[in-house]
């Protein structure tokens, strides 16, 4: 699977205070964020200084199982509103070798689908969870932060989870309409916080 190339943009401050709040457009089947292997996908504007992107977006979840395509449809609908400093990522799960792609970063955001929040989606700070398994291998956002605290021997640059609200997650259905619904409100909200957060 090809990888697109990594974003090579500098940049300084990050997003604003998270707080809750109340996509856009679905997956298509031919799109670059349906590796067939399932390959993680890089997405970012190239710069010549060759410096990391200092804000990462992470989508996270399986483009083939309902809802859980909220992650990487986010990813893909914020492409065409990407600002320099800004580097996107979309990976089935993550895993511990993600620890590489947060080290010299400003901040981190990670998008997934959840039953959990309120709907349509909410945004807040998540902290290192040190308590990982040692035989773990799909980890959470709070579980990453604190395998990269015990690689590197120092904190996890500050992280947020952009929660979207799904509701079906059957391997082979649609993304429902509600959870498309949600996924266009945070899309927005997304994107209008990228611009200050990369400047």
């Amino acid at each position: 699977m090809k990888r697109l190339p990594r974003s090579l943009c500098s940049g300084s401050a990050g997003f604003a205070q998270p707080a809750r709040f109340a996509g856009a457009e679905q997956c298509s089947a031919n799109s670059p964020l349906h590796p067939p292997e399932g390959a993680p996908v890089r997405l970012g504007r190239p710069g010549a200084d060759g410096a990391v992107a200092p804000i990462l977006v992470i989508g996270i979840g399986n483009p083939s199982r309902g809802d859980d395509a909220l992650g990487p449809a986010c990813i893909e609908a914020l492409q065409a509103r990407l600002p320099p400093g800004v580097e996107l990522l979309t990976d089935f799960q993550l895993q511990v070798e993600h620890v590489l792609d947060l080290a010299h970063r400003r901040q981190v955001v990670f998008v997934d689908a959840s039953v959990g929040c309120a709907g349509p989606f909410s945004f807040e700070d998540i902290e290192a969870d040190l308590r990982l398994a040692p035989l773990s291998h799909a980890l959470s956002p709070a579980e990453l932060l604190g395998v990269y605290r015990r690689v590197h021997g120092s904190a996890a640059p500050p992280a947020l989870v952009l929660a979207i609200r799904g509701y079906e997650f059957a391997l082979g259905a649609p993304m429902t309409d509600p959870a498309r619904a949600n996924l266009q409100a945070a899309v927005s909200f997304l994107a209008s916080q990228m611009p200050a957060a990369a400047a």
